[in-house]
């Protein structure tokens, strides 16, 4: 997920008290006893400051890895270490990480992901926690022992374009975006993935004041899609901006989007918030948002916001990303090249052999809204 997305105005998230035990910079004693003859394997967390530009989104990653850590920490000794914002602070501090650990987790910018991934330094298992910009998408350009396991709207995107492939009626397919850096990513990856399987897309651009859709475009949007009539709209959109542009070409052409169609959380406070505009609107979201009953979804709490705050989606999609990253690293440090994970950010593919190649792939929820809120598919494609 881009963490341009998540800039300004978030909330920090509480830390569960298991977590406490754990400082910056630190190593702790495992809280359980080991056989002697099992050794030890040495983890760390590299995270931008709690003061930095990313700070709450390191605290939201943060929380979920301790949390998942305090629940299976058999033979791991983990260290949390913070950094700068800049790529160059986070590539020194990847560096001396890699001298003193076995298994590293971060970074967590986009930036950061990047230099790392071309800096020829990948000597040891690392799970970046983002998508590097790469100039071809494509993980092979990874190092052999560097999976992008963050959450990426590019990849939800191309996802949607599988699932539209199986659903669609014969026709043209509009993507639409505003200028936002985000939304035209999520578009141009929707559009290369449809070109792939076949479909015709057009990427269109609607102007934007902030989070409102400009009604001039919208109504020249209207006009050409009675004239053109398309098949369905892939929606590079938020769910806000979504409801102005259902609002203005009517329910009647079928709506895709990724998990940024859907505003809420699983522990929101208020009974009201649902969206009953945008019933019929189908999206891919992750199953911490979507499934209450998911087995992975139970088995850890959800996170502390103080009373007056409004659950953040985006923070609690980085809490189970920390969750998520906990889990693979683990697998990882269990000497498991290859496994999947029926995780909380959707099924997880992975395959990190030394020397091999590496492969990491994400599987998340088709939802649809019904009643104004975002439900699972019984039937997933």
């Amino acid at each position: 997920m881009s963490l341009a997305a998540l800039a300004g105005g978030l909330s920090g998230l509480c830390a569960p008290a298991s977590a406490n035990t754990i400082g910056t910079d630190s190593v702790p004693a495992n809280d359980e006893a080991a056989a002697p003859a099992v050794a030890q394997v040495r983890m760390v967390l590299l995270v931008p400051s709690r003061s930095g530009v990313f700070g709450s989104a390191a605290d939201a990653v943060r929380t979920g890895f301790l949390t998942a850590y305090s629940r299976q920490k058999e033979n791991i000794t983990l260290a949390v270490v913070e950094t700068g914002d800049s790529a160059a602070e986070m590539q020194k501090a990847y560096n001396e990480a890699s001298g003193k650990y076995d298994i590293l987790v971060g970074p967590l910018s986009r930036s950061a992901v990047t230099a790392i991934a071309q800096s020829g330094q990948v000597q040891k298992p690392t799970v970046a926690l983002a998508q590097p910009d790469l100039a071809v998408e494509s993980e092979a350009q990874l190092p052999p022992q560097m999976l992008a396991a963050g959450l990426s709207l590019e990849d939800e995107a191309r996802q949607v374009a599988n699932w539209v492939e199986l659903e669609k009626a014969p026709g043209k397919i509009f993507a639409i975006s505003t200028g936002v850096a985000w939304q035209k990513r999520a578009a141009r990856a929707f559009s290369a993935r449809g070109r792939q399987l076949g479909m015709q897309t057009d990427s269109l651009e609607l102007n934007a004041a902030g989070n409102v859709l400009n009604a001039a475009g919208l109504a020249q949007l209207g006009r050409r899609i009675e004239q053109e009539k398309p098949a369905l709209i892939f929606a590079a959109l938020d769910a806000s901006q979504t409801l102005q542009l259902r609002s203005a070409i009517g329910t009647e052409i079928p709506i895709y989007g990724t998990s940024q169609l859907n505003p809420f959380t699983l522990n929101r406070q208020n009974p009201n918030d649902k969206m009953p505009e945008l019933d019929g609107v189908k999206l891919i979201d992750i199953p911490w948002l979507l499934q209450a009953e998911h087995p992975a979804v139970q088995a850890y709490p959800r996170t502390v916001i103080n009373d007056n705050e409004r659950p953040n989606p985006d923070l609690e999609r980085l809490y189970a990303l920390g969750i998520d990253a906990y889990r693979i690293a683990r697998e990882i440090a269990a000497q498991r090249s290859g496994f999947d994970l029926d995780g909380v950010t959707g099924q997880l593919s992975v395959n990190i052999a030394a020397g091999g190649s590496t492969f990491f792939q994400r599987k998340e929820t088709q939802a649809v809204y019904q009643d104004g809120v975002a439900v699972p598919i019984a039937n997933q494609r």
